[in-house]
């Protein structure tokens, strides 16, 4: 049974996130506005009438108006870019200092002529 919910829960939190839910709005709108416009002109006419786009109902305005908030949301949002070759931003970086790279077939000497120092003297 949880499982069940859940799922219908994701699905209805996917078709939000898509904006089906304007399209739900803009469906019962549609179906009201023929139902309006065939009480006083012919089903042809009502349904022309509905998708002319000269007459829209309140619901219709709504879905638009809606539509068109949600679309400047989705502008108004920065575009995160990652510039990492950017030679102004890196200005400050110090220079990459030379390296030598170590494999395991690789020996490698100490640049110091000079021995290690001995152990510290015991006591007692």
């Amino acid at each position: 049974m949880l499982f069940r919910s859940s799922k219908a829960l994701l699905g209805l939190a996917l078709a939000v996130l898509l904006g089906a839910h304007w399209l739900l709005l803009q469906s019962v709108a549609w179906v009201g506005m023929i139902i309006d416009y065939s009480q006083n002109a012919t089903l042809s006419e009502a349904i022309s009438m509905t998708f002319d786009g000269e007459h829209p109902c309140r619901m219709c305005l709504v879905v638009k108006e809606g539509k068109k908030a949600e679309g400047k949301q989705l502008q108004l949002k920065p575009d995160l870019k990652f510039d990492f070759l950017c030679m102004e931003k890196a200005a400050w970086l110090p220079p990459l200092l030379p390296f030598t790279l170590l494999t395991p077939d690789s020996t490698y000497h100490s640049p110091r002529s000079e021995a290690p120092p001995g152990p510290p003297p015991r006591l007692g």
